[in-house]
């Protein structure tokens, strides 16, 4: 149950005469009410206020439910005062000051408590309104809005969009506005709208509508009892907000815990079996030399050693700690001159870290000064702007045109023996995450960029082949798992 929902069963308990006891010593709601009418008819004599006209009987069939003995049902117009507000001409500067607030929808936030109003009206403007006393009841009566209430702590007027019951000083203003903001009197205000685009509940309609009515001192009791609670359901809702929030965040929480774990050599067995990372490495170095003998490749300089102080975490024995660009290259650069695929940020869907399936096709005179470098399936695009957003994916699928990426991300291709995929996770890991966008790394105020030189020399804990085979079918084993419990939560 949320916090609105056990708020509203509060109110619906009050407004049925169950929230608290009754007492035998009340007087009955019945005298209170032909009290009501004879101060009415008081006021009206003195033209105070204007006659209404008699309303039929309240029939049996039109009670939505039972009420204490002591209990009445009555409408609204019983209450007081009923009146739609009116906007004074805005042509008229002489209307708007600031004498008496001019209370409109949005100032009926503050629910019970409203003191203030973004507008403010100038005597002359109150005078030529219809004027509202204090703990007048307000209902909005149109649009979005229509059933949000409040209760005026300050003499005023309101606007058109506003219903107001100017309660008889012998009621409380309190209970009426819990009732009239219990689902029951929501509902009835929403059934008896215009059935129109845009709902209107007109004052005829609003007089009538039904009210429980209970004693004066149960009234007093009732209202007691709610603002002891409300406290209470203020704690509920700021614990249920951080459950929410907790409870969205927990499977990326959890993601990146598995993530990590991962690469840190925990998150499967290691087999004895297999070919140690260090032969892996020389592999890469042998390839390497070969790709730059063919001219394929440049040859770089060389990446500074690796001191313990740099190692983050012990790895297994099988592992080894290696820097970025040892293990991966790429394909360079070119301006095009045909008709290509342009990848750029635009292109990655960030939060699933994959291509979208729409192709950005340009011609060779459109081409942005950033569409230069070269990209293959299987290559790993890492934006290095804002890498926070980890706007980065695996190239996945063959383009229509020649791919061309934008000189905003990074190209790796990994070489023979390193699983792109275990590489790629590794980049979306909290400890490469801490790295990237550490502010040694990371420079910029808008937007802050790793550069490839930082890039390069990062750190990567680098697993036997078939380790990393492993680890990449567990984690996305369990990624399946957690999207599916996601979704339950």
């Amino acid at each position: 149950m949320t916090a609105q929902q056990l708020k509203n069963s509060i109110l619906q308990l009050a407004v049925q005469g169950k929230l608290v006891p009754q007492d035998p010593n009340d007087e009955p709601a019945s005298i209170l009410l032909e009290k009501i009418r004879n101060e009415k008819q008081r006021l009206v004599k003195e033209g105070k206020i204007k006659k209404e006209k008699p309303l039929p009987p309240i029939s049996e069939d039109e009670i939505p439910f039972d009420v204490p003995e002591s209990w009445v049902w009555c409408t609204v117009s019983t209450l007081g005062e009923i009146v739609t507000g009116s906007t004074p001409s805005t042509a008229n500067l002489e209307y708007y000051g600031d004498d008496y607030p001019f209370y409109k929808p949005a100032d009926l936030d503050a629910g019970s408590k409203v003191i203030s109003s973004r507008d403010m009206l100038s005597s002359k403007g109150y005078d030529v309104s219809r004027p509202l006393k204090e703990n007048s009841v307000l209902i909005t009566c149109i649009g979005a809005t229509i059933g949000k209430t409040g209760v005026i702590r300050k003499e005023g007027a309101c606007n058109q969009q506003i219903n107001a019951i100017i309660p008889m000083d012998c009621l409380s203003a309190d209970f009426i506005f819990y009732c009239c903001s219990s689902d029951f009197f929501q509902k009835a205000i929403k059934e008896n709208a215009s059935s129109t685009t845009l709902p209107i509940l007109n004052k005829g309609k609003f007089s009538d509508l039904l009210f429980p009515f209970p004693p004066l001192a149960e009234q007093h009791r009732i209202v007691e009892r709610i603002e002891q609670l409300l406290p209470h359901i203020a704690e509920y809702d700021t614990a249920e907000q951080k459950l929410t929030a907790l409870n969205a965040k927990f499977p990326d929480l959890l993601k990146k815990s598995i993530l990590q774990s991962a690469v840190q050599g925990k998150l499967v067995p290691q087999d004895d079996n297999d070919e140690p990372a260090s032969i892996l490495l020389e592999r890469i170095r042998a390839e390497k030399e070969q790709l730059i003998k063919d001219g394929k490749l440049k040859k770089d300089k060389p990446l500074p050693p690796i001191t313990k102080d740099e190692i983050p975490f012990d790895v297994p024995e099988s592992w080894e700690w290696v820097r970025l660009g040892r293990i991966v290259y790429n394909h360079g650069q070119m301006t095009p001159e045909t008709d290509f695929c342009y990848i750029d940020i635009g292109s990655i869907d960030n939060q699933k870290q994959l291509l979208n399936k729409q192709e950005t096709i340009l011609s060779a005179d459109k081409a942005p000064s950033r569409a230069r470098k070269i990209v293959m399936i299987g290559d790993i695009l890492y934006s290095t702007v804002r890498p926070y957003l980890h706007n980065m994916c695996i190239v996945d699928r063959e383009f229509s045109l020649t791919p061309i990426a934008s000189t905003g991300f990074a190209v790796m291709t990994c070489y023979q023996g390193l699983f792109n995929r275990y590489l790629f996770y590794y980049l979306l890991s909290p400890d490469f995450d801490n790295y990237a966008n550490h502010t040694d790394n990371s420079k910029g105020v808008a937007y802050p960029a790793i550069n490839d030189t930082r890039l390069y020399n990062a750190l990567v804990p680098l697993p036997p082949l078939a380790e990393q085979k492993r680890i990449v079918a567990k984690y996305e084993e369990l990624l399946s798992f957690i999207d599916v419990m996601g979704g339950r939560i």
